[in-house]
């Protein structure tokens, strides 16, 4: 293990600057409900998140260099590191809470409570920050050099640029203006449908389409071509191929789990009945496969953690740069929150299943902590461990007599926490690696995560409930791409009553996409999702190509132009998914009996066709080139 002994940070360790702050932890809190809320939208709708440090840390530097008149950059990297923690929050809960409302709403027993969600995501937010603790000397100091994580060294050189703070900031403002008055346009007042479909009536079964929404450009250009364009093979094989098959050789056929001929079924009643289930095949064995390449990292990391575990005592005179939480307050606030989890009645957890979590949780914090330093947060298998832990958890509540409903909620929750574990210790990793290469003081941030998490777990259970009564989960408005597939791991556990044939195909192909050296995970995402997505995210991942490609510019305006279109896009994605939260609102505000969303309604006056859809996301896609290549600033022509 390398021990970098001759790293300096940027700001001295016997340097003291303005860092735990009024104004860094109420702008933190504030970016951390808008980022949550935003990317639980999104994985909602798209089944991924993306990351929210360097939009945080660019919008902190605007606010308080520009506005505020203040030169601190350890007061940007605490909102950075506050911020961030919602983005977090919202992509473990997002693969797993939903459930429960499905559940409870299938069962006739309403909804689950607000505190109950909002503690489930507490509980493993906590948790994923303090098991990573006792691991920031192992991982970020004594690893400095050897393991990059690429997120967390990212945000650092845009804190370290900050003198361009200000003007960055502008990008991701812009995207957030543009994107929310395009949302309200297209699916508030729905002036022209976002979603664009064809069916193929001479090429049966198949369909193509887009929908064409601000958030997919951000997501395509911000995952690259690369992983957009392994996305859009797997939608091509499910509605081009695999869709065409079933409704070939199906014909006249009533096949479970359709309750109709095969012939009668549109393309979207056949991704409903089949495809679906064929790419959730394909996505659970892509998480396991990834989980099983990391094995034997996973094991010497576990092993190393144990080590250093007990090793990270407190010591007073130790310097700024190198305090940590004290250890025993750390444990303290473990055995509290376990006994918690399995005390509180809102948790449907035993104490057993709270040891459960202590177990895995802990594992799965290790793990994601080392992972995001390899390959960074984007890349971090964390369905492929909710999927094994669900599995296994499963097995064990059925195995011991916990079945029926009760065993089932327990296995989800118990999924949820350790989903959120893994997420959250893997965003507390790239932000200390942030903080210890500009000079930030640990404990601090630590403390700054922690608020990040109590605030944003009482947002996600908002949003969740909020978005629940607007359209529900598994809805077209909110597919709920990986919870519903968690779902479907514990039913088929418990009741047995999944087409596992059409899993099993999944499967297969996933197998041999891995065999092919294509990743998995993206390509059986594409595959589950409808092509819709997919394509939309392609458009994106095809300008940032463009970018990449683009000749007669300098590799610094090269660089300059990604980073602007990078910031613009995550503008992008916030921007609808605030504006999506908004949408939710009118749909379950009534008034004379009517919900204020049919009331702005302007379809049945205004109403432009696909064509005007397609233009509408030209004009959209123009503005990505406005705010990045053809900046006047720093105009790259």
């Amino acid at each position: 293990m390398k021990n970098n002994q001759d790293f300096k940070p940027f700001i001295s360790a016997d340097k003291v600057l303005p860092e735990f702050t009024v104004t860094s932890i109420f702008l933190g809190i504030i970016l951390a409900i808008i980022f949550g809320a935003a990317n639980a939208y999104l994985g909602l709708r798209v089944g991924m998140t993306v990351s929210a440090s360097i939009p945080a840390a660019v919008i902190s530097m605007g606010v308080i260099r520009v506005i505020l008149r203040k030169d601190s950059i350890l007061e940007n990297n605490l909102v950075q590191t506050i911020g961030s923690a919602g983005e977090s929050v919202a992509a473990g809960a997002i693969f797993t809470l939903p459930v429960i409302f499905i559940w409870m709403e299938k069962w006739g027993q309403g909804t689950p409570s607000l505190l109950e969600i909002s503690i489930i995501a507490l509980c493993g937010g906590v948790l994923g920050v303090l098991f990573m603790i006792p691991l920031r000397k192992a991982l970020i100091v004594k690893e400095h050099g050897v393991l990059p994580y690429p997120e967390g060294t990212a945000c650092a050189e845009v804190l370290l640029a900050g003198e361009e703070g200000g003007t960055k900031a502008t990008a991701v403002f812009a995207g957030l203006g543009i994107s929310a008055i395009y949302k309200f346009i297209a699916d508030g007042l729905k002036i022209f449908p976002s979603e664009v479909h064809y069916e193929l009536s001479s090429y049966k079964g198949s369909a193509v389409g887009m929908d064409v929404l601000p958030a997919l450009i951000g997501v395509g250009y911000i995952c690259g071509p690369r992983i957009s364009g392994y996305m859009f093979a797997g939608g091509i094989i499910g509605w081009l191929a695999l869709l065409p098959l079933i409704s070939l050789f199906g014909a006249t056929t009533i096949l479970y789990p359709g309750t109709v001929p095969i012939s009668e079924l549109g393309s979207f009643a056949l991704w409903t009945n089949y495809l679906k289930y064929i790419g959730a095949g394909a996505v659970a064995a892509g998480g396991i496969i990834s989980l099983v390449k990391s094995l034997p990292l996973i094991v010497t990391t576990f092993v190393q953690a144990i080590k250093d575990f007990s090793g990270n005592q407190s010591d007073k005179n130790l310097c700024r740069t190198d305090k940590d939480i004290p250890m025993n307050i750390v444990l303290i606030l473990i055995i509290l929150t376990i006994i918690m989890i399995g005390l509180v009645p809102a948790v449907p957890v035993s104490f057993g299943g709270a040891l459960l979590i202590a177990l895995f949780g802990f594992f799965f914090a290790t793990v994601s902590s080392r992972l995001v330093g390899l390959v960074g947060s984007s890349n971090n298998p964390v369905s492929g461990m909710a999927i094994a832990t669900l599995l296994i958890t499963t097995m064990i509540l059925k195995a011991t007599g916990n079945v029926g409903q009760e065993g089932m909620l327990s296995a989800i929750a118990i999924g949820s926490v350790i989903c959120i574990i893994a997420a959250i210790a893997g965003d507390t990793s790239q932000d200390l690696k942030t903080g210890y290469i500009v000079g930030a003081t640990p404990y601090k941030q630590q403390i700054g995560e922690l608020i990040g998490v109590v605030i944003s777990a009482v947002t996600i259970g908002g949003v969740l409930y909020l978005l629940n009564s607007a359209w529900g989960y598994g809805s077209s408005e909110l597919p709920a791409p990986q919870a519903t597939l968690m779902k479907m791991v514990v039913e088929g556990v418990m009741d047995g009553n999944l087409p596992w044939n059409l899993v099993f195909i999944g499967v297969g192909i996933a197998i041999a996409v891995e065999i092919l050296g294509i990743p998995v995970l993206p390509f059986a995402v594409g595959l589950y999702l409808p092509i819709h997505l997919s394509s939309a995210i392609m458009v994106g991942g095809v300008i940032r190509l463009y970018f990449e490609k683009k000749k007669r510019i300098s590799e610094e305006k090269r660089k300059d132009a990604i980073e602007r279109g990078i910031l613009y896009t995550s503008g992008l994605i916030a921007g609808e998914g605030l504006i999506g939260i908004l949408l939710a609102i009118f749909a379950v505000i009534n008034i004379n009996g009517k919900s204020l969303g049919k009331i702005v309604d302007l379809s049945s006056k205004i109403s432009l066709s696909n064509i005007g859809s397609l233009i509408a996301f030209l004009i959209l896609i123009l503005t990505l080139f406005k705010f990045s290549i053809w900046n006047k600033d720093k105009k790259l022509d």
